[in-house]
């Protein structure tokens, strides 16, 4: 396959000016990025996926992080194929073509944005939570508790979609991490010191629903989209094999003990989000509640600013600061529709682990470096293990994606 011209190619791919700036992103506040990107809303549902698969899950658990860290590097190799290439779409054009732009495309931006609908579903169940039977009246319109919590966080949120550097987002990604600890820090404090316990034994293993656990687990690690920008974006891009590394080891680590609290404590009743379970006159659980509400205030803008740079450097004013500005705004008014349309945070996620982070972070990551890699192609070890990832990834994700489109059908 032919490379892109070059001048195409630097015409697609050029970046905004606060990303063109020579002192680049360092290597710290890139890992707090990272870390972003895959501590998200997945902490709240992983203890669900436990009682949905088992204490077995807790080895799905550890082997999906291998592998989604091991794709990481497999983009992070096709990076290097081509000076060139600044984002995921990039390296769908160098292996397939414009086609495969456009493939990479869909699947990243379609990830990426029901990640940021499903950020306001969390919003609107855990502020209804706190207040209950809480309603909205604007003129003669009356809206519900938590249709009106989706609509106050999405203007909340706004503000912060405006911001185009990946440097200056880093300071709001810092929060972000921190949030994710206390929340952890917040469940185990609930459950050892103000009376919850730890007396459920649960289940070694639940085929039924092992898809379901599988789906929920992928989705904790769909940070693929984002790599490559924060890739690009470093001062020292050669940092980023030991970024991926850091990312992964640590979230995992809080993903663990997040999984094994949460099913400790409630086993097979827990909710799709373990601050639905939590005893609301706790003081551990409302400030879980109140650091899960920071949570998408601090990862929003970080998520959907791949989708907005797509869009605006297709504009012909792609340096207009009203235009980005518009863009986002739109993009955030739309994520919110959605989310007052399919308000099922668990199905949601299930389905867009399966269906699309599948792909995105395990499926095409391994297609495009054996089309970039020519050398991968020869019969060895690392073809038998690509290979074999293909083969359980797809397994995965079409057993997946029809079981959360069934219970997504069946709660409509």
């Amino acid at each position: 396959m032919n490379c892109p011209k070059g001048e195409e190619m630097e015409s697609q791919n050029q970046l905004s000016p606060p990303q063109q700036l020579p002192k680049g992103t360092s290597f710290l506040r890139t890992c707090f990025n990272g870390l972003n990107a895959l501590s998200g809303v997945g902490i709240l549902s992983i203890p669900y996926a436990f009682s949905q698969g088992g204490w077995l899950s807790l080895i799905i658990l550890l082997l999906v992080a291998i592998l989604c860290w091991y794709t990481g590097l497999l983009l992070r190799r096709c990076m290097d194929a081509h000076s060139l290439i600044k984002s995921y779409p990039d390296i769908g054009e160098l292996a397939f073509g414009y086609k495969g732009r456009a493939l990479v495309s869909i699947f990243m931006y379609l990830e990426l944005y029901l990640v940021a609908v499903e950020f306001l579903i969390l919003e609107g169940d855990n502020l209804e939570k706190l207040f209950p039977n809480m309603g909205f009246k604007i003129a003669s319109l009356k809206i519900g508790g938590r249709q009106g919590f989706v609509l106050i966080t999405a203007l909340i949120i706004l503000p912060t979609t405006w911001l185009r550097s990946l440097g200056v987002l880093a300071y709001v990604s810092a929060g972000g991490v921190l949030a994710s600890v206390i929340l952890a820090a917040c469940v185990l404090w609930v459950g050892a010191v103000e009376g919850v316990g730890f007396h459920e034994r649960g289940m070694l293993l639940n085929w039924g629903g092992m898809p379901t656990a599988i789906s929920l687990i992928t989705f904790c690690y769909c940070g693929h989209a984002i790599f490559p920008t924060l890739c690009n974006s470093m001062k020292d891009r050669s940092q980023f094999s030991k970024v991926l590394l850091f990312c992964f080891v640590t979230s995992t680590i809080n993903y663990g003990s997040m999984a094994i609290l949460g099913y400790l404590m409630y086993g097979e009743h827990l909710n799709s989000q373990v601050t639905l379970n939590l005893p609301l006159r706790k003081l551990g659980t409302k400030i879980a509640i109140y650091t899960t509400l920071i949570n998408p205030l601090t990862k929003y803008a970080v998520i959907i600013t791949p989708i907005a740079t797509a869009i605006e450097e297709r504009s012909t004013f792609r340096n207009s600061r009203p235009l980005s500005i518009l863009i986002r705004s739109v993009i955030v008014i739309s994520t919110v529709i959605v989310a007052l349309t399919i308000p099922f945070f668990g199905y949601v996620m299930a389905f867009t682990g399966s269906f699309l982070s599948v792909t995105v972070s395990i499926l095409l990551p391994c297609l495009c470096y054996l089309r970039i890699n020519k050398a991968a192609q020869s019969f060895g070890l690392e073809l038998m293990i690509i290979v074999g990832i293909l083969v359980v990834g797809s397994l995965v994700g079409v057993v997946g994606t029809y079981t959360s489109l069934k219970q997504i059908v069946s709660h409509l």
